[in-house]
């Protein structure tokens, strides 16, 4: 018989200070760039404790993480707690959390259709904000 032992994540001061920073910064940030900026306000703590810090954080849903069109996983502090989707800025990163009732009924379906149970699935959508598309524009 196996015996599974639910894992409870201790609330360090660096997991705390990592929370508190990253509710302080607008948008999406890497953890390299996180931890550059708790190092800049004299934080001793270390880049492999950033990147634990906030994959603890999302799984537990008080982050959002996503990859970046580069491929770098990038996070920001969760305003809405549940199941939701973004719209992101390709230019300036501006977030827009959004509901897609469409997505969430087509995701379903498929899985059904193919006989899958327990769908989950992320939906991002990258694209220019009316900000950097008005300025895009007007460039000559």
């Amino acid at each position: 018989m196996v015996v599974k032992r639910e894992v409870v994540k201790r609330n360090t001061w660096q997991r705390e200070a990592v929370r508190e920073a990253l509710e302080l910064t607008d948008g999406f940030i890497s953890a390299q760039a996180l931890h550059a900026t708790l190092h800049a306000t004299g934080s001793p703590i270390g880049l492999a404790t950033v990147y634990r810090a906030l994959a603890d954080l999302a799984g537990e849903g008080d982050a959002d993480s996503l990859q970046s069109p580069e491929g770098e996983s990038i996070y920001r502090a969760c305003s809405t707690t549940g199941h939701h989707h973004h719209l992101i800025c390709r230019n300036c990163g501006l977030t827009v959390e959004i509901a897609a009732d469409a997505v969430e009924t087509w995701a379903q379906s498929m899985a059904a259709e193919h006989g899958f149970t327990q769908a989950a699935h992320v939906v991002d959508v990258f694209g220019l904000c009316p900000n950097c598309s008005a300025a895009a524009s007007a460039r000559p």
